[in-house]
């Protein structure tokens, strides 16, 4: 009734729309007000689609051709449907189901005659019409769709009133918030592709509801980032990005050196000055900071493998002037009142990866995901793609085949030196406690909570492996664990998403 009164009668383009558009515009001009258009859902689907928003005589010829082949190749109803699905209607809002969602927290079929108004007055122009800002205006267009459809006899006159009696109330979603979880979309983008196929997916309109929970997600994302961040740190400062001869104009060096991806909130700086408590340094945003001494002292420079340099002294053991680095603002302190200068951590992005997973033991759903420590570093989820060795996380399992057979939290096991002979040309297979040490018959509850390494082999060579391997299986932990006392012990491979499903 609002945008396209005659679509389900004419071929692409409304003559008649056109013929009373031209009269209208002839009085608009004359009076200096706004020109109207006559475009109607078929031309806008073949601009959307197809065309750019020029507002030129040969994009509206172009246009109009458009829609004469889309009305040919396509039904009314599913050009429409395209129409519907990628109109822009504001608050961030393409299609209309994100739109009912948007402004009144609802779905497409749960609106209101007055709320389905309102959504139809918006194509013309969303921003002219945002109920916060013009109310009036909104509810009055509002009104004048109300009017078109009980002209066009789409709702009778008694619910024309009640719709135009109803407050125009905005309802908008409910805690609307944006968290870091790429790694989590992408798998659920890609098990809808799966489900459903691309096509339906994009095209499709889907309203997608999934398990994550963003406050566990950004709990997850920051304690991630966090832990390899400090691991990283302990294993030594591997050097600056670059290093410049520096000049008075340190801020057009600076950004000329291309920053690394995943530093986040990081900043690329320069080192300006070293002095004997602090380094000047200047950020890539033009502004000035310091780095104090103290946020340098993990900064003991990488050899090889596990060596590290001598102890940091001085800022100057660390750092050198023209050094391009990354840092981070330190939060909870105060800038210098005197200097105006910020204070800064020194920063380095990690070598080191990992994943974190969160998942609900009643229900199984995924509440949290993070595959690596930064999504355009690396798009590989190791949280449901790699297979690592489980380690002692296994163990229980074991422990668990033996109460399905008759052992008890109180059934002594002997902790003592275990040595198997693994065949002609091979060493000897001698596992070992952690703590090197051995302690005799000992509770099998006691087994499990210090995780002893001897008592679980010896557990695992009386069940036998055979019935381990069978609930590997049943679990879900594994499809196949090879037959071998070892596997006891976790060094088979899995996946973190199937070792947390299994718990």
């Amino acid at each position: 009734s609002a945008e396209d009164k005659n679509f389900y009668y004419h071929p692409g383009i409304d003559p008649v729309g056109i013929l009373r558009a031209a009269l209208i515009n002839l009085k608009n001009i004359a009076q200096g007000r706004r020109l109207v258009g006559a475009s109607t859902v078929t031309q806008q689907v073949a601009k959307n689609f197809l065309l750019t928003s020029d507002v030129t005589l040969k994009r509206k010829i172009k246009e109009a051709i458009l829609a004469f082949r889309i009305e040919r190749a396509l039904s009314k109803k599913r050009i429409l449907e395209l129409y519907l699905n990628e109109i822009y209607l504001g608050f961030g809002s393409y299609g209309v189901a994100t739109a009912a969602l948007n402004y009144f927290n609802k779905s497409l079929d749960n609106l209101s005659i007055s709320e389905a108004a309102f959504l139809a007055a918006l194509p013309k122009a969303p921003n002219n019409y945002n109920p916060l800002k013009n109310s009036s205006g909104a509810r009055a267009r509002r009104d004048w769709v109300i009017g078109r459809m009980l002209e066009d006899e789409v709702i009778t006159s008694e619910e024309a009133r009640q719709a135009k009696a109803k407050p125009l109330y905005v309802r908008s979603r409910d805690n609307t918030e944006y968290v870091q979880a790429k790694y989590f979309a992408e798998e659920v983008r890609q098990e809808l592709v799966k489900r459903y196929g691309e096509k339906k997916l994009y095209k499709g309109g889907l309203s997608v509801r999934t398990t994550l929970n963003p406050v566990y997600q950004s709990i997850a994302y920051r304690a991630l980032r966090d832990g390899l961040e400090a691991y990283d740190r302990r294993h030594g400062w591997r050097g600056p990005l670059a290093h410049v001869e520096l000049n008075q104009d340190w801020l057009s060096q600076l950004v000329s050196i291309k920053p690394p991806t995943a530093i986040g909130d990081w900043h690329i700086s320069v080192v300006r000055e070293i002095l004997e408590e602090k380094t000047k340094i200047g950020l890539d945003d033009g502004s000035l900071g310091v780095i104090p001494f103290k946020e340098l002292k993990w900064a003991r420079k990488w050899l090889k493998g596990e060596n590290l340099g001598p102890s940091v002294k001085k800022p100057g053991d660390v750092l050198s002037v023209g050094d391009i680095i990354l840092v981070d603002k330190v939060t909870g302190e105060k800038e210098d009142n005197a200097t105006k200068e910020v204070n800064y951590s020194l920063q380095q992005i990690p070598e080191i990866e990992g994943a974190l997973l969160a998942i609900d033991p009643h229900t199984g759903r995924v509440l949290a995901m993070v595959g690596g420590y930064d999504y355009e570093k690396s798009q590989f989820n190791r949280s449901v793609h790699a297979r690592r060795q489980p380690g002692s996380a296994f163990k229980p399992f074991v422990y668990l085949v033996a109460l399905d057979k008759g052992f008890t939290p109180s059934s002594l096991i002997l902790d003592a030196p275990f040595v198997i002979d693994q065949g002609p040309g091979l060493p000897k297979w001698r596992p070992a406690n952690y703590t090197k040490k051995f302690y005799g018959p000992s509770t099998m509850r006691l087994g499990i909570e210090k995780s002893r390494n001897l008592m679980t082999v010896r557990l695992a060579q009386t069940i036998g492996i055979e019935s381990i391997a069978q609930y590997a299986h049943k679990f879900g932990i594994v499809d196949q664990l090879p037959r071998q006392l070892s596997m006891s012990l976790g060094a088979g491979e899995t996946t973190l998403l199937r070792l947390t499903a299994a718990y």
